[in-house]
């Protein structure tokens, strides 16, 4: 059994930790913070967990959370777990972010994507990207993980076969055509995100602009070793949680290559082991309401000539967000991979 601290619980990530730990066989809720002076209990901030948990929020104590947990999770936003997490790295505490502020390894591009100077260089190399089908050995190991994306979570898991074990794939036509619920942009106060403008509408946002795209980019140049920039469109969903995505990639030469199928078998071999990668059969293809409220990522695989398309549905609170911060959590502390998750 270990114990578990988590710093920032008023946003949806934060909300999702709780209720994955709470079922978790081998972990105890321990600690958790608010950035606000005035103490709360979580059932004031939650009402769902009145009577599940009963600790009271306050300011985060790197002394008190390293003197009674084993690991925390920052469920902060963007540019602001920086501010803390070397403090818990110092205090010997093995530290899972959920923000963007360690994913990216080239600080330039992280300043310019969050418009922010890095506070935290010196923990930038040590970060673990917390993908386990792509980093598992790294992350038993890790200090720190990076918690991937969302959108790159999706973007990656579909990609990572077909960039880095496919010949004749033609790395600068890869196009993502994403739509996210709203529970993607967290739980700030904006017009665009109000009930009455997301309603009966859907639209396209920061198009070809989004600051997932260079951890994209970061994560599939690694995988095939060369450099790739993808053209990435994400759009708003009228709805709460999901993600799904639709990738176009061509195949190169005059000719179409290989035989039909054979790319979904590579993916099939790719992901054989994986507990939360499931690929679907011809002809069947991903459905928010087939993954949601789960930690799966399920992909599908179609060829049409020298046009290949794969699509893939994610939970963004949960494999693009919490549930996959759990798994990454289970293996550094080597439990089964699936404790807890559903």
């Amino acid at each position: 059994m270990i114990n578990v601290s988590i710093i920032g619980v008023t946003g949806y990530a934060g909300e999702e930790l709780i209720e994955v730990l709470l079922g978790h066989p081998q972990a105890r809720i321990a600690d958790l913070s608010i950035r606000r002076d005035a103490p709360m209990h979580i059932a004031q901030i939650h009402p769902k967990f009145k009577g599940r948990l009963d600790i009271v929020c306050g300011l985060p104590d790197v002394k008190k959370i390293a003197s009674t947990c084993d690991v925390v999770f920052l469920a902060l936003p963007h540019t602001v777990s920086m501010e803390i997490a070397a403090k818990l790295l110092k205090a010997g505490l093995r530290v899972i972010d959920l923000s963007a502020d360690y994913r990216l390894k080239d600080v330039k591009c992280y300043e310019k994507a969050y418009n922010c100077k890095h506070k935290d260089k010196d923990n930038i190399p040590q970060a673990v990207y917390g993908l386990p089908e792509l980093y598992r050995e790294k992350i038993k190991k890790a200090k720190l993980i990076a918690n991937p994306g969302c959108y790159p979570t999706a973007a990656t898991l579909a990609l990572a076969p077909l960039v880095s074990c496919v010949k004749g794939i033609d790395l600068d036509s890869i196009i993502i055509d994403a739509k996210s619920g709203t529970t993607g942009a967290g739980k700030k106060a904006a017009d665009a995100l109000m009930f009455t403008q997301v309603n009966e509408d859907f639209k396209a946002y920061k198009v070809n602009a989004h600051q997932h795209a260079p951890e994209m980019n970061q994560e599939l140049s690694k995988l095939s070793g060369k450099n790739i920039n993808v053209t990435f469109v994400p759009h708003l969903l009228p709805l709460d949680r999901g993600i799904l995505e639709t990738i176009y990639v061509k195949k190169t030469g005059s000719k179409p290559q290989g035989t039909r199928g054979a790319i979904v078998e590579v993916y099939k071999k790719f992901y054989k082991k994986e507990p939360f990668v499931r690929i679907c059969a011809e002809g069947i293809y991903p459905r928010l309401k087939d993954v949601a409220y789960t930690n799966y990522c399920n992909i599908a695989v179609k060829e049409e000539g020298k046009q290949v398309i794969i699509i893939s549905a994610i939970d963004n609170l949960l494999k693009g967000a919490s549930g996959q911060a759990v798994q990454n959590m289970n293996i550094m502390f080597g439990f089964e991979e699936k404790a807890g998750l559903l």
